[in-house]
């Protein structure tokens, strides 16, 4: 846990594109994706705190979560067909983690106290569908990434009605993680999620869950 909040002062590279990890940060003039090193601390003048803090505690959270759930889901069907498919999406799930840490640090944001729950339960959950077969794994995706699409959009709508001009850094990133989160719902749809015994009552569990993690990240 704490290698997750420590400071980063560099900026991370996603697979597709680069995110710039805070106010002021742009682009090495002509060096393509090289950004410069990030400052470990943003301005606080004028930002909303306590949205501010809610939003990046929540997503930090999120994405422990997520990471733990492909960890379980590892240990289990890493050697299995499907086992490529899930160190992918585990991969960006890292990087997403990586870039919320950092967050976390340059807005001095506190982690949620419930690290270490979700530290199990994310575990527990992500191995315990697997057990279930391919199928199983992918519609704990399914449902996981449907879920915090949602909770990504939401923050999108709450950030535009703020000033979408004085958290444009924090939307570039909060979007760029919904489109992949999308991807990997879908990805698990292609890998027939939906064929699992029970499809509609785990999605339904899984997804009460994510909304009382979600609800008490943002708090605690």
């Amino acid at each position: 846990m704490a290698a997750a909040v420590a400071p980063v002062l560099r900026c991370s590279l996603l697979q597709r594109r680069p995110l710039r990890c805070g106010p002021g940060l742009r682009p090495v003039a002509g060096a393509g994706a090289a950004l410069r090193p990030c400052s470990s601390r943003v301005a606080q003048e004028g930002i909303n705190k306590p949205v501010i803090d809610r939003i990046i505690r929540v997503d930090h959270a999120g994405e422990y979560g997520a990471n733990r759930i492909y960890a379980g889901q590892m240990a289990v069907l890493g050697r299995s067909a499907v086992g490529p498919v899930i160190q992918q999406m585990w991969n960006q799930e890292k990087n997403h983690l990586k870039k919320f840490s950092e967050l976390m640090v340059a807005y001095r944001v506190r982690p949620t106290v419930l690290l270490p729950f979700w530290n199990v339960a994310g575990f527990v959950l992500g191995a315990g569908s697997a057990l279930l077969g391919k199928k199983g794994a992918m519609a704990c995706t399914v449902a996981v990434e449907e879920s915090i699409s949602e909770h990504y959009n939401n923050q999108i709508r709450t950030l535009i009605e703020e000033d979408p001009e004085k958290y444009r850094e924090l939307l570039q990133v909060i979007k760029q993680f919904r489109d992949e989160e999308q991807e990997h719902h879908d990805i698990g749809l292609e890998h027939d999620a939906e064929a699992t015994p029970a499809y509609s009552v785990l999605k339904t569990a899984i997804q009460l869950g994510c909304k009382a993690a979600i609800f008490l990240s943002e708090r605690i």
